[in-house]
């Protein structure tokens, strides 16, 4: 399995669905597995999440820089 391109393909969809970025928030374990739509094995399981988590934080972080610059 390819992690980063299930990793953007997850991202993808959590970002354009405001009930799977809540369901990703609640419980991002069981979220991922049913975006994946396969079995995934554990190991691989927490490197989706972090991947995810670590994809929508970024995005965030890039939203505040954007808006910062405008500031100025």
């Amino acid at each position: 399995m390819d992690v980063k391109a299930k990793v953007e393909e997850i991202v993808t969809k959590v970002k354009s669905d405001p009930k799977m970025m809540e369901a990703f928030k609640n419980d991002p374990v069981k979220t991922v597995e049913k975006l994946a739509g396969v079995d995934i094995p554990d190991n691989i399981e927490d490197q989706l999440v972090s991947g995810v988590k670590a994809k929508l934080t970024a995005g965030k972080l890039g939203d505040l820089v954007d808006k910062a610059k405008d500031l100025f």
